[in-house]
């Protein structure tokens, strides 16, 4: 079977939905010679910056010498960027391998994110390596990636986002991410709104795992452009991440705590590698500048926290006449994305991924309407890019945001390269 035949035969795989549990996947991974116990591991979960959190402890891992692999999902272009050992994708044959080997042992009806799940975890044991970085798809408890019995659990900002599966209200939804947490080991926790933070605590409380919270176990601080860190172990200053951001002092120093944690179970980060660690981070599609003529920023903001970050990062660029392209899903809450960014802008140009869930150009284009904004439909997310471009002037800033899918597909055009779309 070619790659792209077992692309397709792998994105098949979402006509089975999402269906939280861990029976198959533990089904799947005791055929395989259970893969999850051979490899020592970190979990993350949260709504909004897992991602970044994970590249940053990755990122500082791998400077100190450790061979880390790195799961993490959706990609934004490529398949292979779900899976990576010390920033390296995962090559295109052993995806074709992996997914011969895990499809012939997996149980009827399988998920796209159980199955993909279980490639990283028996790529990671083949590969040998010292840790692994497991972010949760969605949730926490009932994620695939729950089958891994991690030494440091991080908990990012959680916000309402999937309320079909999760629950209604940040309690709820609360308690499937702290479902990561193990007895007895440690848990690294981004600061919370109160009803989030009281049910981490209970579960932390009634594991005896050490809760670490950020603003009071540790916390980073900005001083100009540079990050001051005062941690659990020692402090760090003059830090200066490479991803773009204020809110990126919540990622790192979650990261970096979690870093000074793993000292130990044997995995020493000294200052010199949480420095470089950091400053090397690459993470695409988040706050991620394009230096086109105008400059273009790519931002996958998919959920109301996620919106209201970017309208903060914003400030960040003062001045700046900013051209929106913006894509979204149809079962996320579109007005409460749509709130924070729309009054950054000074034209809209509203587009739809190449995605059954994508909402259509001209509906999101209503939704903005009735915010009091009025917009262009532009149709596909290229022509979106290419009309932003054509309107703004050499000193304005075009700012693709939305969705990670709509991001995924902006960075391809934006490279000349094909957009792998899927759930999950």
């Amino acid at each position: 079977m070619t790659y792209q035949e077992t692309l397709e035969q792998i994105y098949g795989l979402a006509r089975f939905g999402i269906k939280p549990g861990l029976e198959r996947i533990s089904s799947l991974l005791s055929k395989l010679g259970n893969p999850h116990r051979k490899i020592r591991t970190v979990s993350v979960a949260g709504t909004n910056g897992k991602g970044s959190t994970a590249a940053f402890l990755s990122s500082i891992l791998s400077t100190a010498g450790y061979r880390v692999g790195l799961f993490t999902s959706p990609h934004l272009i490529s398949f292979t960027e779900r899976i990576r050992i010390n920033g390296a994708e995962i090559p295109e044959d052993d995806v074709v391998r992996l997914t011969a080997m895990v499809m012939a042992a997996a149980p009827p009806r399988t998920t796209f994110f159980e199955i993909v799940t279980a490639m990283a975890l028996q790529y990671f044991s083949e590969q040998h390596i010292d840790i692994a970085i497991m972010e949760a798809g969605m949730g926490g408890r009932f994620d695939s990636t729950n089958i891994t019995d991690p030494l440091v659990s991080i908990i990012t900002p959680i916000s309402l986002d999937h309320c079909e599966y999760l629950g209604s209200s940040l309690a709820a939804i609360a308690r499937e991410k702290a479902g990561i947490i193990r007895p007895g080991r440690p848990v690294v926790c981004a600061g919370q709104d109160e009803a989030a933070m009281a049910v981490i605590e209970q579960y932390a409380a009634a594991g005896s795992s050490p809760l670490h919270v950020a603003g009071r176990e540790f916390t980073a601080i900005w001083r100009d452009d540079f990050l001051d860190y005062w941690g659990v172990r020692g402090s760090i200053t003059g830090l200066k991440p490479a991803l773009h951001g204020r809110h990126q002092a919540a990622n790192a120093s979650c990261a970096l705590c979690a870093a000074e944690l793993l000292a130990d179970s044997g995995f020493v980060a000294d200052a010199a590698a949480c420095r470089l660690g950091l400053s090397t981070t690459s993470w695409p599609g988040r706050l991620e500048l394009f230096a086109t003529a105008p400059d273009l920023m790519l931002d996958g903001a998919h959920n109301p926290g996620g919106s209201r970050v970017l309208a903060e990062a914003l400030a960040e660029f003062p001045g700046k006449r900013i051209i929106m392209v913006i894509g979204v899903m149809q079962d996320k809450d579109v007005a409460a994305i749509l709130a924070p960014l729309l009054p950054h802008a000074a034209e809209v140009f509203c587009v739809a991924p190449a995605l059954e869930r994508a909402m259509p150009a001209g509906e999101l284009a209503a939704a903005v309407q009735r915010i009091g904004m009025e917009c262009t439909v532009a149709g596909t997310v290229a022509e979106g890019v290419q009309a932003a471009l054509a309107a703004a002037g050499p000193d304005d800033l075009v700012l693709v945001c939305g969705s990670l899918f709509t991001v995924g597909e902006a960075r391809a055009f934006l490279l000349g390269k094909p957009c792998e779309l899927v759930r999950g």
